[in-house]
Order: C-alpha cells, then sequence, then structure tokens
C-alpha cells in the first residue's frame, strides 16, 4: 500500500467528515445528532423543547447510525482500493486504520476544541452551560466504547469488498 496516498486520504476523510458535521449545523433541525450531546446538556434542551427519544435503541438513533455505517464503508472502500490493499487483512487494517484517525480527530479537535467553545454547537435553552459543553471524559469515552468498537463493522466489510474484489 501506498503511505502517501493513505496520509492523503486521511486529510480528505477529516475534510468529509468536518463538512458533514457543520453542513447538519445548518438544517433547521439543528437536533439531529442530539444523541450525541452529554446528557446534562439534553437534560436541559428537552426542559424547554418537545422530548425524543434519544437512546441508542430508538429509531433516529439507529438509522442515524446506519446511514453513517453505509456512508463510511463507501468512503472507506474507494480508500483501501485508491491505497493499493490486497487481500482482506490490508483492506481492513487499513479501514480500521482510517477509522480509528477519524475517531480521534472527531474526539480531540472537533469535540474537545469546536464542540467545546463554538456557539453553533450549542443546542437552543443551553447556551449558559459552558461546563457542559467541556466534557472532555465523555467524548473520550464515546470513541473507546462505542466507537472503536463500531470502527470494526465498517472494517471488517471493507475487508471483505476487498478480498472479493481482488
Amino acid at each position: 500500500m501506498k503511505l502517501s496516498v493513505i496520509l492523503i486520504e486521511m486529510l480528505v476523510f477529516a475534510g468529509i467528515f468536518t463538512t458533514i458535521i457543520f453542513s447538519a449545523l445548518g438544517k433547521k433541525e439543528t437536533t439531529a445528532s442530539i444523541h450525541n450531546y452529554p446528557p446534562d446538556i439534553q437534560e436541559e434542551y428537552f426542559k424547554t423543547h418537545p422530548r425524543r427519544d434519544v437512546s441508542a435503541r430508538s429509531n433516529h438513533v439507529i438509522l442515524a447510525k446506519s446511514l453513517g455505517l453505509l456512508m463510511f464503508t463507501a468512503i472507506l472502500t474507494v480508500c483501501a482500493l485508491l491505497a493499493g490493499a490486497n487481500g482482506f487483512l490490508q483492506g481492513f487494517l487499513l479501514s480500521f486504520g482510517l477509522m480509528c484517525w477519524i475517531g480521534a480527530y472527531d474526539t480531540f479537535f472537533i469535540d474537545w476544541v469546536l464542540f467545546a467553545n463554538l456557539k453553533c454547537f450549542r443546542l437552543p435553552g443551553t447556551e449558559h452551560m459552558d461546563k457542559a459543553y467541556h466534557q472532555k471524559w465523555f467524548h473520550l469515552k464515546g470513541l473507546l466504547f462505542p466507537g472503536l468498537v463500531f470502527a470494526l463493522i465498517p472494517a471488517a466489510i471493507v475487508g471483505l469488498i476487498v478480498m472479493l474484489i481482488q
């Protein structure tokens, strides 16, 4: 596999991911990803807005995670093929590595820096909750579990696709 291609893919993947995150902010329904917010922020938000199920088993969250899985699988398949992955193991490892990269980028930059400090990420009625938006442990736990476990799914699918194509 080509390291230079992988490094470029990491930058492009981060750009695509950031674009998706920020494009969701521009929509009327800014609460589409409320399930990703810390529980105390959710509770404060639902004090002044209609409550909806944001548990991991709600239809909304399952749909969002499923769409993410499909999107990541498509992106990672292209990345694996462009990088020259050969066989299941190379496709799996490259995809899992890219998922770990995007998880780290999301946690340490998007969540810890942007989410915590940019007002555009604040839900209506929670603008005053600075401390709640700076919960580093909440985001780190999400990266470790279910983040890394979730990363295994598209990585395995991409590994299978690469194996079948090669």
